[in-house]
């Protein structure tokens, strides 16, 4: 196979729940040593699509292609595709050491070389002086470090991540995303990782594809997805408010709505809610057509009360259009991956 080839194809991937919809026609490819993120709702069909790509869940149509070959009706332990689900799902009764040993001995590697990939991975993911405790032993950050030591030991050809931090703290998850971002680099992983996080989805992916009701509507890289995102549910979703100026909607980032009580300023907003989320202050407001709008801006001065109107303007904005058919916009446009 040409350097140029995609190291996974996804062509025109259905899958239904009985007589439910469930992807309608998903297609896009996977170069090798890329992150790729699906971001969506939940319910947009994202672990679904995994479940399809690790053989758990048979497609009603299209083709999934790895490094050349069809493997669409190819069974799970075939593959070489490994998922990773949101549960660590770690074995109870093995240790550290043997949950991350147990593919590589299932795969017959010699034991010299079983014991160098159980070292490897602990270095690699921060795991020294916990191979020999088990699973309870274990926060639920050091789980799912042991979770993805446990993945990458089987050498798969892709790594599938289902919400791998969607149950972690807060407080941990920031660091988590770090050392997964990290450790899949360094072992120059393929892999595609779904999430219904914004932040979490456009920090880690190499390219981020949005997926709704089933259908993979924009992939494209990070900077350009959030600069660009297409329709009004894509824009809604990365977090941009929807206003209506003219020559029709635009996405306007919280942070470049000002508010005034000058009439003139612009469109009446009326206010629901205001607070702090730590050193910046959010408004949350609704427009006349019932649409919900926010505000987020320096944290100073009185804070407006609900009920109060005041109006809007914005100098920066993206127009919106209509979601077209067919593959996502900038399908195709693998590039190198980011540097870490």
């Amino acid at each position: 196979m040409s350097s140029s080839e995609p190291l996974l194809r996804v062509e025109g991937v259905s899958a239904a729940w009985g007589a439910q919809p469930v992807l309608d026609r998903v297609s896009f490819e996977v170069g090798t040593g890329e992150l790729l993120v699906l971001l969506g709702p939940n319910g947009s069909g994202k672990s679904t699509l995994l479940r399809c790509l690790a053989g758990l869940e048979r497609p009603s149509g299209g083709r999934i292609v790895l490094d050349g070959r069809d493997v669409t009706e190819v069974p799970a332990h075939r593959r070489k595709i490994v998922l990773m689900f949101q549960d660590a799902a770690l074995f109870p009764h093995r240790t550290v050491f043997e949950n991350i040993a147990y593919a590589p001995l299932l795969q017959r590697r010699p034991r010299p070389e079983v014991d160098e990939e159980v070292r490897r991975q602990v270095d690699l993911l921060g795991l020294a002086g916990l191979e020999d405790r088990s699973p309870d032993q274990l926060s639920g950050g050091e789980r799912q470090r042991v979770a993805l030591a446990r993945t990458l030991a089987a050498r798969p050809h892709v790594v599938l991540l289902d919400e791998p931090l969607a149950s972690i703290d807060p407080e941990l998850k920031a660091e988590l995303r770090a050392v997964f971002r990290r450790t899949l680099r360094a072992a120059g992983a393929t892999a595609i990782h779904v999430t219904h996080d914004r932040s979490e989805g456009l920090f880690l992916g190499d390219r981020v594809g949005l997926l709704f009701g089933g259908r993979l509507e924009r992939l494209a890289p990070p900077g350009p997805l959030f600069s660009d995102p297409g329709s009004e549910r894509a824009a809604r979703f990365l977090g941009y408010n929807i206003l209506v100026r003219g020559a029709g909607p635009e996405a306007v980032d919280p942070r470049h709505l000002r508010l005034s009580d000058d009439p003139i300023a612009g469109p009446a907003l009326t206010v629901l809610a205001s607070g702090t989320t730590g050193g910046e202050r959010l408004i949350v407001l609704r427009d006349s057509a019932g649409e919900r709008i926010e505000s987020r801006g320096s944290d100073e001065g009185p804070a407006p009360v609900a009920g109060t109107v005041l109006y809007g303007r914005w100098d920066r904005s993206i127009p919106l259009r209509s979601v077209s058919s067919g593959a996502p916009k900038d399908a195709k446009n693998r590039g190198a991956p980011t540097p870490s």
